[in-house]
């Protein structure tokens, strides 16, 4: 799949822009803050339905504006043209279409254009939170399994009624296990889809670390849960008291974690920057090769700053894996320094673009 054009609309700091890309790699170069990455999180908005990052949707729209609105033109693995345009007006809500038909569920969006981004913010993957990875466990399998998402939906609701029986006092068994029975199903499917899902990522993350750090060090991931020890049901029992005095669930696929490793040690603990920005990457690569392999079409490949913090032999290895043999196929790519640009532009084998970006204009170099 590759993004052929895109239409911009009061997207953050880029109030008009329309653009033709290359179906290789396309550059983009300019200073901080000129919105080099706003395009990136366009990108990723019109395949995700949703901002990059943890921010509401409304703060997306150029400051002033009332609205916004993206469209892009998508040419799919198979051959086929489709459209997909979303738009944010201010107090209304978003609106999304797909071929300029109207989703009824915008969950049903979420997989058809898949896309993978690599930015500076990954390194809360390893450093950050369990809500961080299991945020990226939900958005990888959401977009190969449609029925994961109904699924963690269906979860999330059955959660937040029993953490309201928990916070009114309710000390009723039967009326727990009504809940529960929807939460243990649902818990269930959820768990076996990311036990399986790590099981499948392991060899292909430890394939793409090795590239990346040329066999420097060892590094590796597990899928901790408290359902890998016994049933969500049997916890739920165990743990209801406390889970009264406390007010909320303490226990269940909600505080699932992915354990990050350098060797035998902690990777959040002891791992360097170039070392957890490797490990970032070469996961993010990993979620690439499963989501074309499971979903039958080719992501996008969003590099943001993909240069920092990282050796030259690093960025030279990454930069011979994405470009080498097209199984990467379209990439975007964004830094500040033009050196760096050329240099990925002569290494690949693949049509490219350069684009110059200064105050949300580009221009074609």
């Amino acid at each position: 799949m590759r993004l052929d054009r895109l239409e911009l609309l009061n997207f953050k700091n880029i109030s008009e822009a329309k653009m033709e890309f290359s179906p290789g790699v396309n550059c983009l170069l300019g200073l901080n803050g000129m919105g080099k990455s706003n395009l990136l999180e366009a990108i990723h908005f019109l395949s995700m339905a949703r901002p990059m990052n943890s921010i509401p949707e409304s703060a997306m729209i150029t400051h002033g504006a009332d609205l916004l609105m993206t469209k892009g033109h998508y040419r799919m693995d198979g051959g086929t043209e489709e459209t997909v345009s979303c738009g944010i007006v201010k107090g209304k809500g978003k609106t999304l279409r797909r071929n300029d038909k109207e989703y009824s569920r915008i969950s049903d969006h979420i997989g058809r254009f898949p896309v993978v981004s690599v930015t500076p913010s990954d390194s809360e993957l390893v450093t950050g939170s369990g809500e961080v990875r299991r945020r990226l466990l939900d958005m990888v399998i959401s977009q190969a399994d449609r029925a994961y998402l109904s699924r963690l939906i269906r979860y999330n609701k059955s959660l937040e009624s029993r953490n309201k029986m928990l916070r009114a006092g309710v000390n009723d068994r039967l009326l727990y296990e009504s809940i529960e029975t929807t939460m243990t199903e649902a818990a269930t499917a959820i768990h076996a889809a990311r036990r399986d899902w790590i099981e499948r990522i392991k060899p292909l993350f430890a394939r793409y670390y090795s590239t990346v750090s040329d066999d420097a060090e060892r590094a590796s991931l597990s899928y901790k849960s408290i359902l890998n020890e016994r049933p969500l049901q049997e916890v739920l029992d165990a743990e209801r008291g406390r889970d009264l005095a406390l007010g909320f669930t303490t226990a269940g696929i909600h505080r699932d974690d992915i354990t990050t490793r350098l060797g035998e040690y902690s990777m959040r603990r002891l791992g360097s920057q170039g070392q957890v920005k490797s490990f970032t990457i070469a996961l993010r690569f990993a979620i690439f090769t499963y989501l074309r392999e499971a979903g039958g079409e080719t992501p996008i490949l969003l590099l943001d700053d993909i240069f920092d913090k990282l050796d030259r032999s690093r960025v030279s290895r990454i930069m011979e894996e994405v470009s080498g043999g097209g199984s990467f196929g379209q990439i975007f790519i964004t830094d500040t320094n033009r050196e760096h640009l050329d240099e990925t532009i002569a290494s690949i084998r693949s049509d490219s673009r350069l684009f110059e970006v200064a105050d949300g204009k580009f221009s074609l170099i």
